[in-house]
């Protein structure tokens, strides 16, 4: 499949406008781009499927190999290896070194962010680029503080995070605590209470296993909607609620350079046409995108002020680079009119 992606992809047209779903996530690794989330190069695309196609080929001709040529009942060569599935303590110990691997898997991240090139950042100067995470964030009141966010309005959980130093410093958490609890898991036996409390057999640990990939597709959902830091827009496309924040910035880039006061406009019901005020006051984006008027993303940001959205700042500030996405972005809005593009661009304001 990577090499698929690598062969049909077209550098000039955004990831997400060719139907990739494995590029996104190396580009997301800093691989092959540049600032801005331009793709300067694909070979370590090509290298990252050259890599899995002989990986796949290893597993392959190793699954052969015991089919017909490894002894039949593997234990008896290495005791090591066999089990029966109502054995709870080697069941503790094939989850305790799962969880070592999986907390090896954190740390590579980690490792790659800190001293291997670096990861991208959307909130990096200049509309994005690939840096080094320099300044970890390892405080366990930040890092477990958005576990105790709520998950609705603007406080929005651990999706809320909008910092690659809490990323980071959140996989350097969940590492430990996994390698820590696979060794504790391989070296205890299960408490009495969990001897009676589950079900151990085949079928209830597959079970186990997809209620857990359960809740990670239902968290990485949320991610993938509504976080544009863990996934960059550059390469996922935009957040729902950028598309729409997106939409309302380029109208109130262009009405302002045909001459409309964006600051005192009002729309056919009353409220600001451009700009409105929030719930909590703050100044914010007005028409039909006010009901995200909490987003954040690294174009808009520089744009605020003390009280949200500055005026002087919307009328003398505004940079191409942050105009540049939210054009792009704009044809994803969901509250657009059929042909939005040329509309913005051919359309005088009423």
């Amino acid at each position: 499949m990577n090499l698929f992606e690598v062969a049909h992809f077209v550098p000039e047209k955004p990831m997400y406008e060719q139907g990739l779903i494995l590029l996104p996530h190396l580009a997301t690794l800093g691989w092959g781009v540049g600032p801005g989330g331009e793709v300067i190069d694909t070979f370590p695309y090509f290298v990252s499927g050259v890599l899995h196609l002989i990986s796949s080929a290893v597993l392959g001709f190793g699954g052969i190999y015991h089919a017909l040529l490894g002894p039949e009942t593997l234990e008896e060569s290495f005791p090591f290896f066999g089990y029966v599935w109502k054995d709870r303590n080697k069941m503790t110990t094939i989850l305790g070194i799962h969880l070592i691997l999986l907390g090896i898997g954190a740390f590579l991240l980690v490792f790659k962010a800190l001293y291997f090139g670096g990861v991208y950042d959307t909130w990096a100067p200049g509309g994005g680029d690939v840096r080094k995470i320099t300044n970890l964030t390892l405080s366990p009141s930040v890092i477990f503080g958005y576990l105790l966010k709520s998950p609705f309005g603007g406080e929005g959980w651990i999706v809320s995070v909008d910092d690659l130093e809490d990323i980071i410093g959140g996989h350097v958490w969940l590492g430990s605590i996994c390698i820590f609890g696979g060794i504790w898991h391989i070296l205890t036996k299960p408490f009495a209470w969990a001897r009676r409390a589950l079900v151990w057999s085949g079928e209830a640990y597959l079970s186990y296993s997809l209620g857990a990939l359960s809740v990670f597709g239902f968290i990485a959902c949320c991610f993938v909607w509504f976080n544009n830091t863990a996934y960059p827009s550059e390469f996922y496309g935009p957040t729902g609620p950028e598309a729409s924040q997106a939409q309302a910035f380029t109208f109130l880039v262009r009405d302002q350079r045909l001459g409309a006061n964006v600051g005192s406009a009002q729309g056919p019901t009353g409220l600001g046409k451009y700009l409105m005020r929030s719930p909590t006051g703050e100044v914010i984006f007005g028409g039909e995108t006010m009901r995200f008027w909490d987003l954040r993303a690294p174009w808009l940001e520089p744009l605020r002020g003390p009280n949200g959205l500055d005026l002087s700042r919307l009328k003398k500030d505004i940079q191409p680079w942050q105009e540049r996405p939210c054009v792009i972005f704009l044809r994803f809005s969901s509250t657009r009119v059929p042909g939005c593009v040329e509309h913005t661009v051919s359309h005088t304001p009423v």
